[in-house]
């Protein structure tokens, strides 16, 4: 009997877990992966590692290499680039850019992980030299040796989301005098409500950041390489531009053959499957089921994609799904210098371009009892919850602290998840224990706050 041909398009979380899913789940199956770049399965997320020197090297920043399914029936190629969908015939077209030859190859189910290519801005001089990109391999070693350059002294990020965090906190530690610029009116602004960015920006400022918010970037200044950025306010002299401003779908190369929103987003049904047949889609090009928000959303984490594949290979081979992709409900963490944090589910701005009314509650306090003293560890912390106003249920919410207390977060993730009300929360049963935490825990405290009740 003839093994059934599985072709993965991207080798990043949604490949890597798909092939791991296929191996545990089939035994009849030929798995082919493409990868369009040279390095498998960079790890962006790792960056701030690696630029930090808290990897062991930057070939570990990976999910996987070539070498990590040795099997017979797996073939991972990179140097990959699949130019087309030839879906009457069910092959894809490859180009081998070592070779600079095309092949079609056969395909009984397709699985498109395409992923995301990082934008430049459309302004003048983003082709000068040290106008850098903040995702991938290539670029990850090239703005680590400028953090290595003394003739490096002052950096410009653009994007004041994750990434671009991450790129000035790195960059401060080497060293570097550090403008973050961005257009929206506040760091983070698109993950956190202004109770907690505000705690961050001016901690980014107290760390030697200088702070950029509404900034209307009109250029990059420079002849060959930039020496400055030009906004509608001033310009700010630098030595190099880290661009971290956003992402678009790697969807060009589908137009005409699977439906593709106006922005670029592939559309898939609630089984996760394209309008072509045997074809389905994953990932950060595609927009994810939001279990709060009830309809679909950009949600670009590993683990969302992770649970995507998941899904997909177990009902593969299923004319009809028993049951449709539940949803995600996208939860993600940060460090900021001293401060950490973590998010799940809607705040006030995914919320609203979801069309989601909610409420929220912004909740302070100490971690322990008020007879341990701040410096014996009774550090601040902070909780933010959203929640539909009428029914209570808890839609999204947040947890900030110098204190590691991200783990908090998962917990948040279930409730949401859960579909649990502020009242479920308030009363849940955690442990107490006053080198931890407070007779009622942190969770149980900011429910109450948002029910108006007294406080403990």
């Amino acid at each position: 009997m003839s093994k059934k041909k599985i072709v993965i398009v991207g080798a990043s979380h949604g490949g890597h877990q798909s092939i791991i899913e296929l191996l545990n789940r089939y035994n009849d199956v030929d798995i082919t992966l493409f990868e369009a770049g040279d390095f498998i399965s960079f790890m962006s997320c790792g960056m701030e590692l690696f630029l930090e020197d808290s990897v062991t090297d930057v070939n570990d920043v990976r999910n996987f290499s070539e070498k990590s399914f040795p099997q017979d029936n797996v073939h991972i190629l990179n140097n990959h680039l699949v130019q087309k969908i030839n879906a009457d015939n069910k092959t894809v077209s490859v180009l081998d850019s070592t070779t600079n030859e095309t092949k079609d190859y056969e395909y009984d189910k397709l699985i498109l992980s395409s992923g995301v290519t990082p934008k430049s801005l459309p302004i003048p001089g983003n082709d000068l030299e040290n106008v850098y990109l903040m995702r991938g391999y290539d670029w990850a070693t090239k703005i680590k040796a400028k953090l290595n350059d003394p003739e490096t002294k002052h950096i410009t990020v653009v994007g004041a989301g994750y990434i671009g965090i991450e790129a000035a906190e790195a960059a401060t530690k080497a060293g570097k005098e550090v403008t973050l610029m961005d257009v929206i009116d506040r760091p983070l602004g698109t993950y956190l409500d202004e109770d907690m960015t505000s705690i961050l920006e001016k901690h980014l400022i107290k760390n030697g950041v200088d702070v950029v918010m509404n900034a209307q970037i009109e250029k990059y200044i420079g002849d060959d390489k930039v020496t400055a950025v030009k906004t509608k306010t001033g310009e700010y002299p630098t030595d190099l531009v880290i661009q971290a401003a956003g992402v678009k779908p790697n969807t060009d190369w589908l137009k005409g053959v699977v439906d593709l929103d106006d922005r670029g987003w592939i559309k898939t049904d609630e089984y996760l499957r394209t309008n072509v047949p045997d074809v389905y889609a994953m990932g950060d090009a595609t927009l994810a089921y939001s279990i709060p928000a009830e309809t679909h959303v950009p949600i670009a984490l590993a683990t969302v994609v992770r649970r995507e594949a998941r899904y997909v290979v177990k009902h593969l081979f299923e004319d009809t799904p028993a049951l449709p992709f539940k949803g995600v409900v996208g939860s993600s963490a940060l460090s900021v210098f001293d401060y950490h944090f973590a998010e799940s589910g809607l705040n006030s701005f995914t919320a609203k371009r979801a069309g989601v009314n909610i409420a929220t509650s912004f909740y302070s306090d100490t971690l322990r009892p008020i007879y341990v003293p701040a410096d014996k560890g009774n550090t601040k912390v902070h909780v933010y919850l959203a929640y539909n106003p009428d029914s209570h249920q808890i839609l999204g919410g947040a947890v900030l602290s110098k204190y590691d207390i991200t783990a908090q977060g998962n917990v948040l993730a279930l409730a949401i998840e859960n579909k649990l009300k502020l009242e479920d929360l308030a009363e849940a049963d955690f442990f107490f224990q006053p080198g931890f935490d407070r007779q009622w825990s942190l969770l149980n405290l900011a429910a109450q706050h948002a029910l108006h009740e007294d406080k403990f």
